[in-house]
């Protein structure tokens, strides 16, 4: 039973305005509006940012449900819109609502000195450190895949297929399915480089290794640059699940036509 709600609110004036009246309709409803780590639902106030900051703070834990609120643009993640809490309250107490277990993606950083854990749930993108070409090696699991040369290597979720990785034309992934998507960033295939260039999809078990030939390396995860020198880095699908809190009627693929088209 969902009875202890934590809100994240964007810090905008529209978020924390609108904030203040859900979360008064909320309590009206006879529920405990908290500010600690034990919570049943999170809610994000914002966009699609929000809900990814959200969950990072909460540090992927599994057991809370999580729900967007979408004060933002296009919102993907955001569920509700506004003035449409109520909905969300009505069906939290008939307990109607559906849940999407969405996969996380967990990535290791090998340096020579040690290893970097990372989480995420969109995507991680791999470029050199001052953005000039990348070269190296792209491995599923133990196997060689490409010797690829680009601007830079996108690795996504399903959840982050609607994201940065449809700017390089990446293929749009149902969220059930749990895999992981390479797509490649202006891939070169010329007499010199020859890359595969179609976005690639492995299922939850296996991993891509990517072993740059550059000494600087630029790892953005969810929009987070984080830089080193010398690494590999493999990223695959981590054991545990976000529990996404969906409207009954939720429907991925009318979201695909009303965010997109």
């Amino acid at each position: 039973m969902i009875k202890n709600v934590k809100f994240f609110v964007n810090n905008n004036l529209e978020s924390i305005e609108y904030a203040k009246i859900v979360k008064d309709d909320f309590y009206k409803n006879g529920f405990n509006i908290v500010d600690t780590n034990r919570y049943d639902l999170g809610v994000a106030i914002g966009g699609d940012g929000s809900f990814l900051r959200m969950i990072r703070k909460a540090n992927f834990n599994s057991k809370p449900y999580y729900v967007g609120i979408n004060t933002g643009h296009l919102g993907f993640f955001q569920e509700v819109k506004v003035n449409e809490h109520y909905k969300l309250i009505k069906e939290i107490q008939e307990e109607k609502y559906k849940v999407v277990n969405t996969i996380i993606q967990k990535t290791t950083v090998k340096t020579k000195e040690k290893e970097k854990n990372f989480y995420s749930l969109n995507e991680i993108v791999v470029r050199d450190i001052n953005l000039d070409l990348l070269t190296g090696k792209v491995l599923v699991d133990d196997d060689l895949l490409e010797e690829y040369a680009g601007d830079g290597i996108l690795i996504c979720t399903p959840s982050g297929s609607t994201a940065y990785n449809l700017s390089y034309h990446g293929a749009i992934v149902y969220p059930k399915l749990e895999v992981l998507q390479m797509t490649s960033m202006a891939a070169i295939d010329n007499k010199r480089y020859s890359t595969i260039g179609s976005p690639i999809i492995i299922e939850s078990c296996q991993r891509f290794n990517i072993i740059p030939n550059n000494k600087g390396i630029k790892v953005t995860v969810d929009g987070i640059n984080h830089n080193f020198k010398d690494v590999v880095v493999v990223t695959t699908t981590g054991e545990e699940k976000i529990k996404c809190l969906k409207f009954s009627h939720y429907s991925f693929t009318q979201k695909i036509n009303e965010k997109l088209l």
